[in-house]
């Protein structure tokens, strides 16, 4: 498994992709533009589009978890670069809350830190910023929200953030005051200090009076910026004993990254610090939890910043009335090969702490727990007889089966893992029962852990559902067989058979820890290739089962990664342009390859849909031309494309030489070019100022040419874009609610299903669309069949706060005959108002709701049902709706 997570995306950001205008409001409604040379118009009047993920189910690393200390059941998760989560009780899902992020801010899906308000659980704060070098563009900022993380307004900082950096699963950086919420504090990396905000988070200054901003740094000589940066304050807690409701709280912790000098205490509400006396020295403190019953400041210290490396650590008790430090580490430190720092209290029964080894990546991570405040301790595991182990815990990974690895490991090592990176460990303050942790790829839980103090065997599982942060490099929809194939930082990949379910087993055979690109033969789409990174072993494989079944093929001399690979249309033949070596082709599967000529190495390579013996490339502005199966290839004479290497093109299915190329750079060419001599000439579409993926899908109903997808910038507007007509006319088909910060690597549509659209995210998986356009083309939709029959209706106000609640409502079809079509109405009585809906259509006219079917849920078989939720606001009352109406009959209400 990978323990970066630098992406090749992200690498590629650097270089210019993310230059331009930010994204501005959906000009739903605004009339067709006219570009100034009197180009086609471009329609940007989004029609309803569905959004989903194609469920991988984690696959990052979560290096925080909140709970909220006043409201039972509020939670919430912040991943590295995939955005921020909000625990959803009723469905023990998770709700993403940072998928408005545009492309010109892309680096604020990486979340440094949270902080949930316990005065006012409607308040919710992130840290967000992703890198502290180079190669993020932008300042970090501070995201505020007074409905849990529904809508957002945004502080702009001075300085960067690294929720991507080095040493980001410490924490929590960002804490808001338990006794006056308007007081947060916000620790800073890179020397850049401990700042306040005394006002809601709306405004920062720094405290200059803070003594030390850290000296820490994992590797000084490191020239990127990454690994040098200092990783300056690192958390922030405060003692709410020494405060009344309204007042700053006296006492305040902060943790620094300077292992002579880890903690400082203030306690006068923060007009001045001082070094804790009498604290160790020598490590990190990754933690400071107070425990404020007994007072106890608990610290987990290791020899390094995380989340990947720590060989030493120790664990501390600090007495706050007494200032009494105690080693209460549960091994000798000659015993250590990890550090400490998950850890956590139990505010149900205090005394009881628990604690991870985060970095102990063999044969397992180790979590302690202790019930007399760290005097005594018990392990989740421990040797009978090496390397035999006893575990206190059982683990069920039946919803995430790739959770394995598809691994037989020899003991003391076991499948699946209890972790690792288990920066993150949070018991519930409600409920001691339950605790959850995060992993380098999921979000494992459990909610008997009662069971540890008894004896018995507590049950650990996956609590990930919701939360999808995979990086995606590549993605393909072939014409049979699974509708979704991907390519995908850190895990590999996976076969996609149905969209809803998790796939049981990540692509194995071999177990590429990124896959960089893959292809399928598109008039044998049985065939396909895919190549990518690997420690040790081959950088090619090969199904013939449409990536169901894989085995290695052999690399040519100097391979070193994964790069570009191309199918021809019949799989006869492979090109392929890895990292570390020139452009290859083989015939059959790679049992030996020949280096092809006339084409620089690094070229992104195609293949030809139609001529198994034509192949394409890209280099520094050059497009290159072979054909006789890859052997020579040759520039061609097209200019006046990009220059920069942030280019992607596709050759169409079904059409000889048809290309479309999008790429560039703002400080240059950049835009989508056409070609229909295979290469010999492009034409620059004049209609779209900038264009990063192109992809193709089922062709419009009255259509003959199949519909092209676009990740673009087109009348000033950034977004997800579709055309029916060749590229004369466009469609925005995202919303600003949906955008995912930066989706340049990929996009495909589905050649099985008018309008669905897969679009390749950096830590946000694989986000597929479907359409509400059921004609299969036009402007509108088409009218909805009345249904007849009989129906019922389950109405679920599933989660409530002050001024808003969230809802689900379950149509049922108690009939006997099918429903083409439903729109199902009700009526508020208390003046409520629908803010958003999801899986289904919706217009509100006064009290009046009214519900349609989308393309996809339309037909509802006899004795089945339809589901669709939505978020709305309410005041005074909130009552349940009594009556719902489908078409002209009445619902009976459950």
């Amino acid at each position: 498994m990978r323990r970066t997570r630098i992406l090749t995306a992200v690498l590629a950001l650097a270089a210019g992709l993310v230059a331009g205008s930010p994204p501005v409001v959906a000009a739903d409604g605004s009339p067709p533009v006219v570009a100034a040379d009197g180009s086609p118009r471009t329609t940007l009047a989004a029609e309803s589009y569905t959004w989903k993920n194609a469920r991988i189910d984690g696959g990052g690393f979560v290096p925080g978890i909140v709970f909220n200390r006043q409201e039972k059941n509020l939670a919430y998760a912040r991943t590295d670069i995939g955005g921020a989560y909000r625990w959803q009780e009723s469905s023990k899902t998770w709700t993403p809350l940072l998928d408005s992020v545009g492309w010109a801010d892309w680096g604020h899906t990486g979340v440094v830190s949270l902080a949930s308000d316990s005065v006012d659980p409607n308040k919710v704060y992130a840290a967000v910023g992703t890198y502290t070098n180079s190669w993020d563009p932008g300042n970090g900022a501070v995201l505020r929200s007074g409905d849990r993380g529904a809508s957002w307004q945004k502080t702009d900082l001075p300085f960067k953030l690294g929720g991507n950096m080095p040493g980001r699963g410490m924490g929590e950086r960002l804490a808001v005051d338990p006794n006056r919420n308007s007081v947060l504090y916000l620790g800073a990396p890179s020397g850049k200090g401990l700042w306040r905000s005394t006002d809601s988070g709306v405004t920062w200054s720094q405290v200059a009076n803070f003594p030390n901003v850290g000296t820490y740094q994992q590797d000084p000589t490191d020239t990127s910026g990454y690994a040098s940066d200092n990783q300056g304050i690192v958390w922030v807690t405060f003692d709410e004993s020494t405060g009344t409701s309204g007042t700053a709280t006296k006492t305040v912790y902060v943790g620094v990254a300077d292992k002579d000098n880890a903690v400082y205490r203030s306690t006068d509400a923060g007009a001045t610090w001082s070094r804790l006396a009498g604290q160790p020295t020598g490590y990190l403190a990754h933690k400071g939890v107070l425990d404020t019953v007994n007072g106890y400041l608990y610290l987990a210290y290791s020899d390094k910043g995380g989340p990947y490396d720590g060989g030493k650590g120790r664990l501390w008790r600090y007495a706050t009335a007494t200032g009494t430090w105690t080693d209460i580490s549960p091994v000798a430190e000659a015993d250590t090969y990890y550090g400490f720092s998950g850890l956590t209290i139990d505010r149900q029964k205090p005394g009881t702490v628990m604690a991870t080894a985060y970095s102990a990546w063999w044969p397992d991570t180790q979590i302690f727990r202790s019930t007399n405040s760290g005097g005594a301790w018990t392990k989740a595991w421990d040797y009978t007889s090496y390397p035999s182990r006893a575990n206190r815990f059982t683990m069920d990974v039946s919803s995430s089966p790739w959770l394995t690895w598809g691994t037989n490991p020899s003991p003391p090592e076991q499948t699946p893992k209890l972790g690792w990176m288990t920066e993150a460990l949070e018991l519930d303050p409600f409920n001691s029962s339950r605790m959850m942790y995060g992993t380098g790829a999921t979000i494992y839980g459990t909610e008997n852990l009662a069971n540890w103090d008894s004896g018995g065997q507590f049950t650990v599982r996956p609590m990930v559902q919701g939360l999808e942060e995979t990086a995606v490099n590549d993605i393909v929809s072939p014409p049979t067989g699974a509708p979704l194939l991907s390519a995908l930082g850190d895990i590999g990949g996976f076969r996609h058979t149905d969209l809803t379910k998790v796939p049981s087993m990540m692509f194995t055979s071999p177990n590429f820890t990124t896959t960089t690109s893959l292809d399928y033969a598109e008039t044998n789409p049985s065939t396909v290739v895919r190549v990518g990174n690997l420690d040790s072993g081959p950088h090619v494989a090969f199904s013939t089962d449409n990536g169901a079944n894989w085995f290695a093929g052999t690399d040519p001399s100097g391979v070193s990664g994964g790069g570009t690979v191309a199918a021809s249309a019949d799989g006869g033949r492979f090109v392929w342009s890895p990292a570390g070596a020139g452009v290859q082709y083989t015939t059959g599967f790679g049992t030996s390859w020949s280096a092809s000529s006339g084409i620089p190495a690094g070229a992104v390579v195609e293949s030809d849909r139609v001529d198994p013996k034509t192949f394409y490339g890209f280099k520094s502005g050059r497009f290159y031309v072979s054909s006789d199966g890859g052997a020579t290839f040759t520039a061609s004479a097209a200019s006046g494309l990009p220059s920069a290497d942030s280019v992607r093109f596709k050759a169409l299915p079904g059409g000889k030489g048809d290309v479309w190329l999008a790429g560039g750079a703002s400080d240059g060419a950049y835009g989508l070019w056409h070609s229909t001599d295979s290469g010999a000439t492009f034409t620059k579409l004049s209609s779209v100022e900038q264009a990063d993926t192109i992809g193709f899908g089922k062709a419009a109903a009255g259509a003959s040419y199949q519909t092209l997808y676009a990740g673009a910038k087109i009348a000033g507007v950034r977004g997800v874009f579709r055309s029916t007509d060749k590229g004369v006319t466009w469609t925005r088909v995202n919303d600003d609610a949906h955008q995912w910060g930066w989706t340049g690597a990929a996009i495909t549509g589905d050649p099985r299903v008018y309008g669905r659209v897969y679009v390749s995210t950096n830590g946000r998986g694989v986000i597929y669309g479907d359409t509400s356009d059921t004609g299969g083309g036009g402007g509108g939709t088409d009218p909805t069949p009345t249904p007849t029959g009989a129906c019922a209706v389950t109405y679920t106000i599933t989660n409530q706060w002050s001024g808003g609640f969230q809802a689900d409502v379950k149509l049922a079809n108690t009939g006997t005959s099918a429903w083409s079509g439903w729109s199902l109405n009700w009526a508020f009585a208390n003046g409520q108002g629908v803010s958003q809906l999801w899986n289904a259509d919706y217009t509100q006219s006064g009290p009046t709701v009214t519900a349609k079917n989308i393309g996809w849920n339309g037909n509802v078989a006899a004795g089945s049902s339809v589901s669709f939720g939505f978020t709305g606001s309410w005041s005074g009352t909130n009552a349940k709706p009594t009556a719902f109406g489908l078409g002209d009959q009445s619902c009976t209400v459950g």
